[in-house]
């Protein structure tokens, strides 16, 4: 099937014929975490159908967002990830969340949530508070699950994100996903919420003193 164009000689008019229709975006989301099988981002983009999964991918390869690879035996599946101009995309998506995040009230019945959907609007937030080397891999723990995020020197839009825990953590923030959407509404920064032990950090490199050696 032809893409379909707004026919406007213009960037932005470009760029949503590119990522403007739906669950595009939420699919670059997940890939931000790195690669994904079919089935995966099936069941990390509920609402979806299969017909319509399939398709967004097909354009999104086209159109040079994304590449499918197959992985070695025994493993023998697809993996879909993005490409350089895909992972570009990820000021585009910071810059939604913040401008989304105030509309992050109550939870509704019906809304579905996933732990590393937190893992983009603070990514910033987290750069901001540790600057430089120190602190560069951190496990974000809240209510609905685990994920971590890589910060890079070169800033917020070259850091990464994958779901689950990392092997070697500098550091580990547990906190409620209430805490976690504060920080995402800058209602809240993340001194104030550890100051106000909303946030528990560990340094899993730091012993704790024993006290029968002290």
């Amino acid at each position: 099937m032809p893409r379909r164009s707004y026919d406007q000689y213009c960037a932005v008019a470009r760029a949503l014929d590119a990522v403007g229709d739906r669950w595009t975006l939420l699919i670059v989301r997940e890939l931000l975490g790195g690669s994904r099988r079919y089935t995966d981002l099936h069941a990390d983009l509920p609402g979806v159908s299969t017909d319509m999964l399939a398709s967004r991918l097909k354009d999104m390869e086209r159109d040079e967002l994304l590449t499918r690879r197959r992985l070695p035996p025994p493993g023998a599946a697809f993996v879909y990830e993005l490409t350089p101009r895909g992972r570009a995309l990820l000021p585009a998506l910071t810059a939604l969340a913040d401008w989304g995040a105030p509309a992050l009230d109550e939870q509704r019945p019906t809304d579905a949530v996933r732990a590393h959907w937190s893992a983009v609007p603070l990514m910033a937030r987290l750069a901001r508070h540790y600057p430089g080397d120190a602190v560069r891999v951190i496990d974000v723990a809240l209510d609905e699950g685990a994920f971590h995020i890589v910060l890079d020197p070169d800033g917020p839009a070259a850091a990464r994100y994958a779901d689950g825990p990392a092997t070697h953590p500098d550091t580990v923030l547990r906190m409620a996903t209430a805490t976690c959407v504060a920080l995402a509404q800058d209602r809240l920064t993340l001194a104030e919420a550890l100051a106000a032990g909303r946030i528990e950090e560990t340094r899993p490199g730091e012993r704790t003193p024993d006290p029968t050696t002290a």
